[in-house]
């Protein structure tokens, strides 16, 4: 049997401001969206992706993502069930944010504008949250 690869990379403008809020556990979730543009035969269409960063990546997307600013984002995709307020079944489709990257000049850091996560001590599966202000992207990382 074939093992399973779920990864998605998107450079897109986000939407609007993102908006930040706290779990229980008092982990920080950011929640954004991009606009990405493609062609499509003789036009262009534009698919409007939900994305969320948890813990220092979420305040990190919180603090420096504008709305309008072009960023690039790698992780992975997720689909969750949950039910609304009024008890109906619904389902979300969004990109779990592993690393971001702002792709427009005037708003880059000192650092060129790089945020990942970075996987906790003792773990194996990359799902952690930490965030990790030195880990460079890996040159094959490099989606282009």
């Amino acid at each position: 049997m074939a093992g399973s690869f779920n990864r998605i990379t998107l450079v897109g403008n986000l939407t609007r401001d993102p908006e930040i809020r706290y779990v229980g556990s008092g982990a920080a979730v950011t929640k954004f969206t991009l606009a990405v543009n493609r062609r499509s035969k003789q036009q262009e269409e534009t698919d409007y992706i939900d994305c969320v960063a948890w813990d220092k990546l979420a305040e990190t997307c919180n603090t420096y993502l504008k709305k309008g600013m072009s960023c690039l984002v790698d992780g992975r995709l997720s689909i969750r069930s949950y039910d609304d307020k009024d008890g109906n079944k619904r389902k979300a489709t969004e990109v779990v944010v592993n690393t971001m990257q702002m792709l427009d000049r005037a708003n880059r850091g000192a650092d060129g504008g790089t945020y990942e996560r970075a996987p906790r001590p003792g773990t194996t599966n990359g799902g952690s949250t930490t965030f990790d202000d030195n880990a460079p992207l890996e040159e094959e990382e490099i989606p282009f």
